[in-house]
């Protein structure tokens, strides 16, 4: 995948997209690799990462609830609640001119180079979708080319947030480590053989 960072945060947006629209009604209260919380929370988390980043660029309003705090309600149709917070990250990064040495980030350092602040936002939603469609038993959005091109951002985001955002990378055989989506979610600790509990 060859796509801009910008590009990629569409193909990302779209992973997640994806993942949300396929979630059986009785599949949201499942558990997932996200440890404590089930599908519902992880994609209330995810949105409100999404709202974090724009309203860091915009100055607009940001999540209503902690996004490392997620509820376990719904109470808006799942595609509702996620739409308007994937355009408002998209449409706050279309602000953002590729170059731009300091852009506004929700996570330390707060200020990162314009391609690294889009690519985090595109990380972030890509992991998700592949939270979400695990847990819920369906093939990830989260491609080999996608993870591929998602690699750097996460070498640059991970070290400095060890224990805030991200887990202890895992190691991985060196068969393992060579597929793309497996060396990605490994790096950012979790681990790619993940199946439900009661799968």
């Amino acid at each position: 995948m060859t796509a801009s960072k910008w590009d990629l945060l569409d193909h990302a947006h779209e992973a997640l997209r994806s993942a949300v629209d396929g979630v059986p009604a009785d599949a949201w209260g499942r558990p997932t690799p996200c440890d404590r919380w089930n599908v519902g929370q992880v994609l209330r988390h995810a949105a409100g990462d999404q709202l974090a980043y724009a309203a860091r660029l915009t100055g607009g309003p940001g999540p209503a609830e902690d996004p490392f705090a997620p509820s376990a309600t719904l109470a808006a149709a799942p595609a509702e609640l996620l739409a308007p917070a994937l355009e408002a990250a998209a449409e706050a990064f279309a602000g953002v001119a590729p170059g731009t040495p300091e852009v506004p980030v929700p996570l330390p350092p707060f200020t990162v180079p314009a391609e690294t602040a889009v690519g985090a936002a595109a990380l972030d939603a890509a992991v998700h979708a592949w939270d979400i469609a695990v847990a819920t038993g369906r093939p990830s959005p989260l491609t080999p080319a996608l993870a591929a091109a998602l690699r750097p951002t996460a070498e640059a985001l991970a070290e400095p947030l060890r224990g805030f955002a991200y887990a202890p990378a895992l190691a991985l055989a060196p068969d393992a480590a060579a597929d793309p989506v497996g060396s990605l979610l490994a790096h950012l600790g979790r681990r790619p053989d993940w199946t439900p509990p009661d799968a």
